[in-house]
Formats: C-alpha cells, structure tokens, sequence
C-alpha cells in the first residue's frame, strides 16, 4: 500500500505544474477579472474621473483667483505709488511755496527794519540839529555878552543899549562866519 500511495503522488507531482494554473482556475479567474474590470470601468472610472475634473476646476479656480488677488494687489500697489508720489509732490510744493513766504516775510522785515532805520536816523539828526541850534544860540548870546563887554573895554564906552548891542554882536557874528566859509572853501 505504501507503493501505491506513493506511486499517486508521484503522478500527481509531474502532472502539477506551479507556474501553469488548472484549466477551471484560469476560466474562473479570467472572468472574475472581467467582472471586475467592467464594474471599475462602469462605476469607478467615472467617479474618478469626475473627482479629477473638481480638482482641476479648483486648482484652476484658486489659480484664477490668485491672478485675480495678484492683479488687485498690483493694482493697489499702483495706486498706494501714484498717491505716494502725489503726496511728495504736494510736500515739494509746500515747501517751496514756505521757503518763498519765508523770502517774503524777511524782505518785508527787512524792508520795515530798513524804514525803522532811516526813521530813527532822521529823528537822531532832526534832534542834533535842533540841539546845534540851541547850542549856537547860547554860544551867540554868551559871545555876543562877552563881545559887548570886551568892545565897551576897548571903546571906553558902555554898550548897554540893546539895540546897538544887538548890531554889534551881529556884524562881530558874521565876520567870523564869512572867515569860516572862506577858511573852508580854501581847504576844500
């Protein structure tokens, strides 16, 4: 018995082939394989590939929106630079227009400054010259005591007559100022 047993098995081993599959398994498979390929193909390509449709329409969605979001920022960024450059411009313009206020307001003072000095001079010299006057006029009263006193000395007769002082001191007066102009117009 153990000859016949093994005799069986031996059989069976040259007629299994491992890499040759049994004729009923081969049928089997392969229409499994078709059955499951053709549900794949019916059910599952399409929602695959309506999955893959939704994600490409999003990608490009979210990249149109992104060119939308970048178009919008660029366009803001030119509008931030436009008015950037408009308030520079409009910062240039106000300082010009200060700096040429500011040339105004120091010719005007400057102008003022100027009249302030010709006034005070012109009030400064109307005062020395009322104070030449006053001078002179004490000076020809004391001179003109001095010089009524000094001629009764030398006539021997009084001057006390007003009148006749008043010639004397006058004549005495411009002989001197006529020998000054002369003196001056010889230096000059």
């Amino acid at each position: 018995m153990y000859n016949l047993l093994a005799a069986t098995v031996a059989q069976e081993e040259t007629k299994y082939e491992p890499l040759l599959p049994e004729t009923g398994e081969l049928v089997v498979g392969t229409i499994a394989f078709a059955i499951v390929l053709i549900l794949v193909g019916k059910f599952l390509v399409p929602k695959i590939q309506e999955t893959l449709a939704e994600r490409s329409n999003q990608i490009e969605g979210g990249l149109k929106r992104a060119e939308e979001a970048q178009a919008e920022a660029q366009a803001t960024l030119d509008d931030y630079k436009a008015k950037l450059a408009e308030a520079r411009h409009e910062a240039s313009r106000l300082r010009e227009e200060a700096r040429e206020q500011g040339a105004q307001i120091v010719a005007e003072m400057r102008e003022q400054a100027q009249a302030e000095s010709r006034r005070i001079v012109e009030a400064a010299q109307s005062q020395i010259e009322a104070e030449r006057q006053q001078a002179l006029q004490q000076l020809r009263a004391e001179v003109g005591t001095l010089s009524v006193e000094l001629a009764g000395r030398v006539v021997g007769e009084s001057l006390e007559d007003s009148a006749r002082q008043s010639r004397v001191v006058d004549r005495f007066l411009e002989e001197l100022e006529g020998r000054a102009r002369t003196q001056e117009q010889i230096t000059s």
